[in-house]
């Protein structure tokens, strides 16, 4: 029986330190070499100090600021350490309780129908940092409100933050929540 085992054993050793620590040091290498920002997380920083990830959402709620589509996770929204969708389906009522107070907490800040759907609706992460451009040209009025700021030029940033689909035809075009968060606080600078 010894002789079955040890070369089992031997295999899961020797494949355990290949695929455990040979590869993923190798990968995370030339990851470094080749496109160290993105290796380390895209975060982004200001005043030299780290503020965020392009790669996971916030949860700005203020006024002031654009807010980016719900979050499933918990406990407490955008928590990367818990990311997960809800799992709810179209006939689940708590999620139609929730959506429906979505709705309605978007419509006494200003917000009219048609809602966009990343509005009121989670990303299967929980994690998401976009919106889309219409739920941020949506949220122009009440930042422009909140800041004291022409309704124009806000709507202007959101346009300069639009990212077009990954190589022009993958996904939907996008913005940002963090970046465009901070090319609004550089304005009020």
């Amino acid at each position: 029986m010894l002789n079955h085992l040890r070369p089992a054993f031997t295999l899961v050793v020797v494949l355990t330190v290949l695929t455990g620590l040979v590869y993923p040091l190798t990968i995370n290498g030339i990851a470094q070499a080749v496109m160290p920002a993105k290796a380390n997380g895209s975060l982004i920083e200001r005043d030299g100090a780290v503020v965020g990830s392009m790669l996971i959402g916030q949860n700005f709620m203020a006024d002031r600021y654009f807010w980016p589509r719900p979050s499933a996770t918990g406990p407490g929204p955008y928590n990367a350490a818990a990311s997960s969708g809800s799992n709810l389906g179209t006939t689940s009522a708590k999620l139609r309780d929730r959506v429906a107070a979505d709705v309605a907490r978007l419509k006494v800040t200003g917000m009219t129908s048609p809602m966009p759907a990343d509005a009121v609706t989670t990303s299967g992460s929980g994690l998401d940092p976009h919106i889309s451009p219409a739920f941020a040209e949506a949220q122009v009025p009440r930042i422009a409100l909140a800041r004291g700021l022409e309704p124009a030029v806000v709507a202007s940033l959101v346009k300069q933050q639009i990212e077009g689909p990954a190589f022009v035809i993958i996904g939907e075009a996008r913005v940002n929540v963090l970046k465009l968060n901070l090319a609004l606080d550089a304005l009020n600078m």
